[in-house]
């Protein structure tokens, strides 16, 4: 019989594993930052919480893995080099970043909060260092290398290691040899530690990965230097943290970040070690004391806003030193004022700390106040960095340059299911294609592994053998490959990376039998986890039976990087089919498009119509005959051309154009899908969040007894 709390390994450890494989669903449901998920499973689950668990020696051995984990990743995903490249900059910000907060946090936190100075310092340590939380923005905007990205990225590891010091410092104080000459050691052993290992860990580095190419060897041995490195920290006085992290920077170069090494760390760490040290903080944490008043509101309120106008002020000045504008300095801001990582690992450091009465340093209200800070600024930085990103790609109006015929690298794969439409997939992609580049197109059959996969290899056989020779007859050369995989969409991703391919043609899901969801059982994973450009097609009739192409266009839709290619398949397939294409969008938009066609495309009969707003595209349905192609240029969620408008468009589908020919049209967008996640950020994500649910539901609702009421005052 079970009893609670559960105190059996085997059953701590399965529950800890649930844990860790339904909060990223849970959490992106609820637009929470996965980090604080783990944290707030922690709490359901510990003594003041259900007290479902007991936080057994597991959560102390895997939870101080975890923490030099944290430190460890955090080091390896720095970049180096622009660090180098701008380190006078750099350290400029480095140091407002952390100096500012800090001193605005330490005054606060003896002043307003009445905390010990000690107390205080370690506040000031944690709220000035940061975390990038929101670089996954970043990389999806695709401005990486813009000047106040690099600052921020720089300065981020500048403060958390400032920050570092200064605790290191206060752990060793915290013993009671405060003295003179207790400092004067201290400094000879912390440059001896630090210069011990940058002579020692690169040469040993390198000696072990040439002459060891064993992938589990490599794995422990870097492993071994971690914690032999936060070993000695400890021995010398500092924090173990602090060695994590430096044998992190010094490890940087050896690992590059697109590495099987790197892969591996990556997931060991953040499929155990860090998740068990998030869950075993959060177990640590008395959430009644939020419901004891407002004194804890007080607190986070204090350690919030402090904390953030201390960043806000130090990304502002830098900006003004720098001679940057004010959207750079709203981007500086916005990445630099989240805290994660850093923040988790120096609290709990700082709970290990004794004060001069013998109670801890960190209380039981600093340590919720901290946590709930993590959550609002994690929320504020996401908002404030999306937001400064649009503004900057606006600012500084940087259009994708239009294809050279001669460099593209036009490679259409066609995954293939149904043979109803397979013929009429293919030949939309013939019409799509260069025939001066004359490359093949790549047909794709994906079988799930199961007990019928002998039987469901030889149908998608027979059906890519069909499309062959239906390509052939219209000189098309074509690749094919039967994959079997265990879930459709990886399949189709990983046969799209093999094949080189530039973009994927695919039907749309019309099988109620198989789902009767809009988008199907996995075409909203593929265009989520693949930046590349995804054309969804119903093609309800042969394709030289249209007379007519309708474009709907968003507004900003030119500044995607894919603008120029999905514009250039749709004017090829026009004037293959010899037929009208009209273009609805805003001016700005329509006047690139009508240059690029007047450029590339002079014959074609392309006419512009002006729509000033998303909302108008249900009008469209009555110029759409059964005939015509209607074509919707959308937008993934967190880019430029995005708009909350688009969330209704399988609504709007089913209802205005129903039985239509549709295509639907992801275009490229920056950056890479993510293929493992990192501490920050789970690859797990919702494309949908339940508060959107929750609106749908409720309109639903509203709606209905709008319309009861308008039938009963009809009768």
């Amino acid at each position: 019989m079970i009893t609670f709390p559960i105190t059996d390994p085997t059953l701590i450890f399965f529950v800890v594993l649930l844990i860790i494989l339904l909060a990223p669903i849970i959490m992106g449901k609820l637009r929470i930052p996965h980090i604080i998920g783990m944290v707030l499973a922690g709490v359901l689950i510990g003594k003041y919480g259900l007290n479902i668990l007991d936080r057994d020696n597991s959560f102390e051995l895997f939870g101080k893995v975890g923490l030099y984990y944290i430190m460890f990743l955090a080091a390896l995903e720095m970049d180096m080099n622009g660090l180098r490249k701008h380190f006078p900059r750099m350290l400029t910000f480095g140091l407002l970043t952390f100096a500012i907060p800090f001193i605005l946090t330490l005054t606060m936190g003896i002043g307003m909060l009445h905390y010990t100075p000690i107390a205080a310092l370690l506040l000031g340590c944690i709220m000035s260092s940061n975390t990038l939380i929101s670089y996954p923005i970043v990389s999806r905007y695709g401005i990486q290398n813009k000047p106040s990205v690099m600052f921020s990225v720089g300065s981020t590891m500048i403060s958390l290691f400032v920050s570092l010091v200064v605790l290191a410092s206060v752990v060793a104080s915290n013993t009671g040899n405060s003295g003179f000459l207790f400092w004067v050691w201290f400094i000879v052993k912390f440059a001896l530690f630090c210069v011990g290992l940058i002579l020692v860990i690169p040469r040993l580095t390198r000696w072990f990965l040439r002459r060891y190419s064993d992938a589990v060897m490599q794995f422990i041995f870097v492993l071994a230097l971690l914690f032999l490195s936060a070993a000695l920290s400890e021995i010398i006085g500092l924090e173990g943290i602090f060695g994590a992290f430096f044998s992190g920077l010094i490890l940087n170069r050896y690992i590059p970040h697109f590495s099987p090494l790197m892969n591996r760390l990556e997931f060991t760490g953040n499929a155990i070690f860090i998740p068990y040290f998030l869950i075993g903080v959060g177990m640590l944490i008395n959430v009644r004391l939020l419901f004891t008043g407002s004194h804890i509101l007080w607190v986070v309120g204090l350690i919030v806003f402090f904390g953030t106008f201390g960043k806000f002020l130090a990304a502002y000045i830098a900006s003004f030193l720098f001679r940057l504008p004010k959207t750079s300095a709203r981007m500086m801001f916005g990445l630099t004022s989240a805290h994660a990582a850093g923040a988790i690992a120096i609290v709990m450091v700082g709970m290990r700390l004794k004060g001069t009465d013998g109670m801890p340093l960190v209380n039981d209200d600093m340590l919720n106040g901290v946590i709930m800070m993590i959550l609002f600024t994690c929320i504020i930085s996401t908002i404030v960095t999306e937001s400064a990103a649009q503004q900057i790609i606006l600012r500084d109006q940087e259009l994708p340059e239009e294809d050279i015929p001669g460099d593209d690298d036009e490679k259409i794969l066609v995954p293939i299911k149904y043979p109803e439409y397979a013929n009429r997939l293919i030949s939309l992609a013939s019409m799509m294609r260069n025939p001066k580049l004359n490359k093949p197109l790549v047909g794709l059959s994906i079988v799930y592994d199961d007990a019928n996969m002998t039987q469901n290899q030889e149908k998608g056989q027979k059906l890519l053998e069909q499309v062959t020779k239906y390509a052939a007859g219209v000189d098309v050369p074509m690749e094919t490959q039967v994959r079997v995989a265990a879930n459709i969409a990886n399949g189709i991703k990983h046969a799209f990376k093999e094949f080189r391919a530039s973009e994927i043609l695919i039907g749309m899901h019309m099988h109620m039998d198989v789902s009767n969801k809009f988008w199907g059982q996995f075409h909203q994973s593929l265009f989520n986890g693949l930046n590349r450009q995804i054309m969804m097609a119903r093609l309800m009739q042969p394709l030289n039976t249209l007379r007519k192409i309708t474009v709907a266009v968003p507004s900003r839709a030119q500044f995607e990087p894919g603008f120029y290619r999905w514009l250039e398949r749709l004017s090829r397939t026009a004037g293959n089919l010899d037929c009208r294409i009209t273009f609805h969008g805003r001016t700005d938009t329509l006047e690139l498009i009508r240059k690029f066609v007047k450029h590339r495309h002079p014959e074609l009969r392309a006419s512009f119509v002006d729509m000033e707003h998303w909302n108008g595209l249900p009008q469209l349905a009555s110029s759409i005959a059964m005939d015509h192609l209607f074509v919707i240029v959308t937008a993934r969620k967190g880019t430029v051309s995005y708009k909350n408008a688009q969330e209704r468009l399988p609504e709007e589908i089913t209802k205005y154009f129903s039985g239509k020919n549709i295509m639907i049209i992801f275009p490229d967008q920056h950056g890479e899908a993510m293929d493992e996640m990192t501490f920050a950020q789970s690859q797990h994500t919702e494309q949908s969040s339940i508060y959107e649910e929750i609106n749908s539901w409720l309109w639903k609702k509203i709606q209905r007894r709008r319309n009861n009421k308008n039938n009963l005052i009809e009768k």
